[in-house]
């Protein structure tokens, strides 16, 4: 990566503490767990997801963050080695359909490409026996925090001084200090710079899940999708020669996606990461060994084959929630994963009613 000038580590630091934010909004969850300052009311998903929409600005018929992004789809060619691991019919050999949706994090539809430093990918695969797996992954493969307090805490940390307009260096500072976990994102954003495209990146699943193969053996679970195209870092943070990708066009990610499909299908490929002896399973800010890569299991091909736009597409519709699983995967304690459930279901009730009350016939 070249050198950045000040006024561009500068940029890039709070390009990276506003993505922090916004991660923190998609994984964001109470139940009861948070209380505001005197505990005089808890901090309900609704709340919550109230403070989500006066930070972005309300858009009726939006998702409450990722709410910029493109449908896809197309189908997983299932070698048969997942089976080593998971019982579920997804694993065993053969095609199972899939569609999905790429995104960044942040609440407003309209945001421009180059504020983000983080692309989503989210996928439903839906089996012959009716099962689904549903999975929404980053590019990052650690998240800020730990737990649900801490997505609130950061939340408070970020929120726009009334005088500049802007949130408060020192108040996220103190977050930081308070949050030493936090390091572990902040110094991967820091060093790898966003990829140039959608379909350049790898993507994580963060958390962990359990899978029990066909014998009644369980493994702990975290997977990534790692793409056939050659990662290219994004312009501004590359060398000219390494960048593809071309600034000035507030939605390049969508359009490079659109052009590419049209010389055929792209392709990542399924890579499940077992866990070792002593492994955290329930932290998703704990990075775990790079050895185990070692043994990951390559269980097939993810192939995009059309984009679609997410006004009317097949993923309008649909709600990634990470804890839709079929027989064989199971949620780890990690609190996130219900969090994120919870989190994602207000967001579906709210922007789905107001499609409703707009006349758009639901499908």
């Amino acid at each position: 990566m070249s050198r950045l000038s000040h006024s561009q580590r500068l940029v890039r630091y709070a390009v990276i503490a506003l993505t922090l934010a916004a991660l923190a909004a998609a994984f964001a969850w109470t139940a009861g767990w948070i209380h505001w300052p005197g505990a005089r009311a808890v901090l309900t998903p609704n709340r919550l997801v109230d403070a989500f929409e006066r930070s972005a600005g309300k858009h009726p018929g939006f998702r409450r963050n990722h709410a910029k992004g493109i449908c896809v789809s197309g189908y997983f060619d299932s070698n048969g080695n997942g089976a080593a691991l998971s019982r579920a019919s997804v694993f065993e050999r053969g095609r199972t359909p899939l569609l999905g949706r790429f995104s960044a994090p942040g609440g407003n539809p309209a945001e421009d490409d180059a504020n983000t430093t983080v692309r989503s990918f989210a996928l439903r695969f839906t089996m012959r026996d009716g099962e689904q797996w549903r999975t929404g992954m980053n590019s990052a493969p650690v998240f800020a925090v730990r737990t649900p307090q801490a997505v609130y805490e950061l939340q408070e940390a970020m929120a726009h001084d009334k005088r500049t307009g802007r949130p408060d260096p020192a108040r996220l500072d103190a977050f930081f200090a308070q949050h030493p976990e936090s390091r572990s994102l902040r110094d991967w954003l820091a060093a790898h710079a966003p990829a140039s495209a959608f379909y350049n990146a790898s993507y994580y699943s963060i958390n962990a899940f359990r899978f029990t193969n066909a014998r009644g053996a369980t493994r702990f679970v975290r997977w990534s999708v790692v793409p056939d195209t050659p990662y290219a870092p994004y312009a501004p943070y590359a060398p000219k020669d390494t960048a593809d990708s071309k600034s000035g066009d507030p939605d390049f990610l969508a359009h490079s996606l659109r052009v590419r499909l049209q010389s055929g299908p792209v392709r990542w490929h399924l890579m499940l990461t077992p866990a070792g002896a002593g492994d955290p399973v329930d932290d998703a800010t704990r990075a775990w060994p790079a050895e185990r890569e070692r043994h990951r299991i390559d269980a097939g091909t993810i192939v995009i084959e059309q984009a679609q736009s997410q006004i009317d597409g097949p993923c309008r519709d649909v709600n990634f929630d990470p804890t839709v699983l079929p027989a064989g995967i199971a949620p780890s304690d990690d609190p996130l994963l219900a969090a994120r459930a919870a989190a994602y279901a207000v967001s579906f009730d709210r922007r789905t009613r107001e499609e409703v009350h707009a006349g758009v016939k639901p499908r």
